[in-house]
């Protein structure tokens, strides 16, 4: 996650405790004032929207080797034990899962900040309480797009109406809540408005994520955005933010899912000599950029343990065989010992990047999604060739 109103702003937040708390080439999994990663838990396959997006390719029906209760329950045990900072309860909808709040709830009792990814249309006043009482930290509601839009792009009827229903009963509820939107070819004339919308309702955090070729979305890589079209994006994002921030009310805003940001923000900044050019460069450094298989990793509905949600076809363990901590550490995979020292791997244009300090490669779904190379460059990086190194063309063959 790239922080918009940290980097620009000033604006600190939880989630700096980890971004910005050591580089990538520095971790103690689990030991002694070490931590384990941020763990994505698809606790169901089963959801009652289909997003044309989902990398789940989540349907109506729960896979039938779901985790059971008592087994969810030794693997939140685990990542307590691991040191786990933060569990995101995600799907499918996690809210379909009848032992839900048993799960959440334990989660939260061992410590671990409980963060929720839903589609907000099954959070009605009682549900919004009960995630309150149970002490969630945040609740992720995503929205793609304005009304009508929201509702072809994720298969259902009223689901915009639903989702924001779901957001306004977390804010009467007192818990923090916030909105998430992919970028798209369908909903990008809908950024200003989410904006609005962002504002008109006094929603505390808004991510904006960048789209990855994965699940149903591996059928997206025609309609995802142009190099151009993102940078306006990232633009249009970063005007925004400082509004909101100009007339004092103040938004948590952050992109997703492409470490290009980072650089193309520092670039800006540089460029218009601003003086938190020095800050942002540092704090990105800090960062390490993409940390897939080491800062975050993914526990699927059947136990299945992968480098991150979007990783899905490279499966590192099991957890009914294997303790989560046990998997992380085994660097026997090659997927997971290649991921935490990338470098030497990834070829194109990231081989040849002077930034890859502060991206680390990008996501490996989206290389292998469009050239069937796990290794190869990330075709969504934005930056032009004069960016990533001076004087020297590299070639894209991505426009």
């Amino acid at each position: 996650m790239i922080s918009i109103s940290r980097l620009l702003y000033g604006m600190e937040s939880y989630g700096d405790t980890l971004r910005y708390r050591r580089g990538v080439e520095d971790r103690t999994w689990g030991a002694a004032g070490g931590y384990g990663p941020v763990v994505v838990w698809n606790m169901t396959r089963a959801c009652n929207l289909r997003c044309i997006h989902c990398y789940a390719d989540s349907d109506g029906s729960a896979a039938g080797d779901e985790i059971t209760t008592e087994e969810g329950i030794r693997l939140i045990d685990d990542l307590a034990r691991f040191r786990v900072p933060v569990v995101l309860f995600s799907g499918g909808e996690p809210l379909v899962r009848e032992d839900f709040f048993t799960l959440a709830g334990h989660a939260a009792r061992r410590g671990l900040r409980v963060t929720i990814s839903t589609n907000g249309t099954l959070i009605d006043r009682e549900t919004a309480r009960r995630i309150k009482e149970l002490g969630a930290g945040y609740v992720g509601v995503s929205l793609d797009g304005i009304g009508g839009n929201n509702d072809r792009f994720r298969g259902s009827r009223g689901a915009f109406s639903a989702a924001l229903e779901g957001i306004r009963n977390c804010r009467r509820a007192g818990q923090k809540v916030g909105l998430r939107f992919t970028i798209n070819r369908h909903n990008y004339g809908d950024l200003e408005n989410i904006f609005d919308l962002v504002e008109d309702e006094g929603i505390p955090r808004v991510c904006f994520y960048h789209l990855v070729y994965s699940g149903r979305g591996s059928k997206m890589v025609d309609e995802d955005v142009s190099r151009e079209e993102t940078r306006a994006a990232l633009d249009l994002i970063m005007d925004r933010t400082g509004r909101l921030f100009k007339k004092g009310k103040p938004v948590e805003v952050l992109t997703v899912d492409n470490h290009c940001d980072a650089v193309y923000i520092y670039l800006k900044l540089k460029r218009e000599n601003s003086s938190r050019a020095g800050e942002v460069y540092r704090l990105l450094e800090r960062n390490g950029g993409n940390r897939s298989g080491i800062a975050i990793g993914e526990v699927d509905w059947a136990g299945d343990v992968h480098p991150d949600q979007f990783t899905r076809n490279h499966t590192l363990g099991n957890v009914r065989e294997r303790r989560f901590g046990d998997i992380w550490t085994d660097l026997s995979h090659p997927v997971l010992a290649g991921l935490r020292n990338r470098s030497a791997l990834i070829g194109g244009r990231c081989a040849a990047c002077r930034w890859f300090n502060l991206c680390n490669g990008n996501f490996r779904a989206r290389a292998e999604a469009v050239y069937g190379d796990f290794w190869a460059q990330d075709p969504a990086c934005y930056l032009t060739d004069e960016e990533i190194h001076p004087g020297q063309e590299t070639g894209d063959s991505r426009q």
